[in-house]
């Protein structure tokens, strides 16, 4: 089957949770009213389903090639990224001085989500792009906007990512590629970088490089590192294209899954040297990529939604279809086995997962617009720190859950699922990549307790507890048993939290190592207990409708029951990783490192 975009369960959490009347009433935001994000998403559903999607298990199967020096995309990429860019996709959330949509962050996400569940491989690219959109709207000179951003934007031209060298992976201050500079102004880098998406490829007239490098007199260390634009092709002062730079392709990774995107080892500067751009100032590279990686690691948490979504369709599908066993009340033969009760509870655990998880990012993406548009300094001031919190969580939690979901789909197919000719398998192995790119989840766990928990005290994170104590008392009182069954597992998931958050801020400083142990099972306590937060919304909101008889009975009425499904087995795991958040560090850390 081929992917069918979850039209209804986006536009109910855009509309009912995420506040999309509130959004288009922000300045620079007025475009995006219901009947525009009513009519850009239906649009984007039928493109991506229709030219997006097919490529998907084909590009798995027969996948990007190395040869000379040159990267070939799977058949058919080529052309559908010249319709995506000519249909306006990429430039969908950017400004439109520079060619783009300027429709706000919450209507963007959706757009996101439907084009990695068509076709992870194939998404990656218009991601990276999006991440050098963002960091040269921050940091680039008017000189750096004029000459790229157009280009970018319209996707006649892409954009790249290089941080990781052999010997620096997450650890940044040992980045060794060095920038010279030259008399005219412009850079001469050497160096090695790996692991680029799309480095190299066919789809695209230019690509442009941003580079993590070392001046000369840099000071050690990442205070010492700059950023600097390498495009492929030397661009003319009148915007055209001139000579190729020294910037090549040596080799692409043989991966075990997104086979289709290039995944590029790049060298810098083997023929006399590349020629490159600062951008902004010397030794600030760190804090310009910064922008670009919490740009793409927010995007990568949608990957992680998507890629679950069309693992779900698929086992859903599977399930309706693949007659097995009779029915454990009785039948005159097999059934299919979605009538089966374990059978049941994977999909609805996948489903739960699924919407949780979309909820939250969708609010995080409505955050990010009143904390870019809202008229008041204090409610942008406001908004920003909620959704930095949120970022580690969506792009953490939601990635883990893709493995979860993903592998369960798997699981639903029995023996089938294993083979890949079904192609449950391909999305299994395309997840696995999401926990690990853009910094694992350790690395956002340890962003999450840092940067977002301990700096302030646990204020944010304790602003999310009230909220999340404020839904769980309405559903206390509610007149449906669905709903007051949500109600215990919400308070315990609020009391948990709040247990480790002071754990956190109050050992911190006297035993970092205890703290730390924990710090990927505190990034999933928050994700399990802020997406029943928005489950228990959701809820709310949707028997609210039943009982006024407005609305699809049958959508209020699933997600009533996938709400409560959450509450009860995934809710209420929080109280178990509250124990192992707060007394598990010794285990953790009992064996010496020889003991292993």
């Amino acid at each position: 089957m081929s992917y069918v975009a979850p039209l209804k369960d986006i536009l109910f959490v855009m509309k009912d949770l995420a506040g999309l009347d509130e959004i288009s009433c922000l300045p620079g935001c007025e475009d995006a009213t219901l009947e525009t994000a009513e009519a850009i998403l239906e649009e984007n559903a039928r493109f991506t389903s229709e030219v997006i999607a097919p490529l998907n298990r084909s590009g798995d199967q027969e996948p990007s090639y190395w040869k000379d020096g040159e990267v070939f995309t799977s058949k058919g990429f080529k052309e559908a990224f010249k319709m995506f860019g000519e249909a306006g996709w990429q430039g969908v959330q950017h400004p439109t001085e520079f060619g783009g949509q300027g429709l706000p962050k919450l209507l963007a996400t959706p757009c996101i989500e439907m084009l990695h569940a068509a076709n992870l491989s194939f998404a990656l690219c218009p991601l990276l792009s999006d991440g050098a959109i963002e960091a040269l709207l921050t940091a680039g000179s008017d000189a750096d906007k004029a000459m790229y951003l157009e280009n970018l934007i319209s996707g006649k031209w892409t954009g790249t990512m290089n941080l990781t060298e052999p010997q620096a992976g997450s650890d940044l201050a040992m980045v060794r590629t060095r920038a010279v500079p030259q008399d005219d102004g412009t850079y001469k880098v050497f160096g090695t970088k790996i692991f680029i998406t799309y480095g190299e490829h066919d789809m695209a007239e230019n690509i442009v490089h941003l580079v993590l490098a070392r001046t000369p007199n840099a000071p050690e260390g990442v205070k010492g590192i700059s950023l600097f634009i390498v495009p492929k092709f030397l661009v003319n002062a009148d915007g055209s294209l001139g000579a190729r730079n020294d910037a090549h392709c040596v080799s692409i990774e043989h991966k075990l899954g997104i086979k289709a995107s290039p995944t590029c080892v790049l060298q810098f500067g083997d023929h006399g040297g590349a020629i490159g751009t600062l951008v902004g100032e010397e030794n600030r590279g760190l804090e310009y990529m910064f922008i670009m990686m919490n740009a793409a690691r927010f995007g990568v948490g949608m990957q992680g939604i998507a890629v679950a979504e069309r693992a779900y369709q698929k086992a859903v599908q599977y399930a309706k279809d693949r007659m097995q066993s009779r029915d454990l009340a009785g039948s005159a033969g097999p059934v299919a086995i979605i009538n089966h009760p374990d059978v049941r509870r994977m999909l609805m655990s996948m489903r739960a997962q699924i919407e949780g998880a979309r909820a939250l990012a969708y609010v995080a993406a409505a955050m990010s617009d009143k904390a870019h548009h809202h008229a008041d300094a204090d409610v942008r001031k406001q908004n920003q720190a909620a959704y930095e919190y949120l970022v580690p969580i969506v792009k953490g939690w939601s990635t883990e859950m893709s493995l979860n979901v993903t592998s369960t789909g798997v699981q639903v197919h029995g023996g089938m699922g294993f083979i890949e000719e079904t192609g449950a398998a391909q999305y299994y192995r395309d997840a696995q990549i999401l926990t690990i790119y853009e910094g694992t989840t350790a690395i956002q766990a340890n962003d999450l307790i840092g940067r977002k928990t301990a700096r302030d005290g646990g204020a944010v994170a304790k602003g999310f507890i009230a909220q999340v104590r404020a839904v769980q008392a309405e559903l206390a009182v509610s007149s449906n048993a669905d709903l007051r069954a949500m109600a215990a597992p919400m308070a315990q998931g609020a009391d948990a939290l709040e247990e480790v958050v002071n754990f956190v801020v109050a050992n911190v400083k006297t035993d970092i190592k205890a703290v730390f142990a924990g710090s990927v099972l505190y990034l999933k306590l928050a994700g399990v207990v802020l997406g029943g937060w928005q489950m228990g919304r959701a809820a709310l909101i949707a028997e609210a409708a039943l009982q006024s008889g407005g609305g699809d009975t049958s959508f209020n009425q699933s997600k009533v029951a996938t709400a409560r499904f959450f509450a009860e087995h995934i809710l209420s795991s929080a109280s178990g990783l509250r124990t192992a958040i707060v007394s598990g560090s010794a285990g953790v850390m009992a064996l010496t490192a020889e003991q292993f």
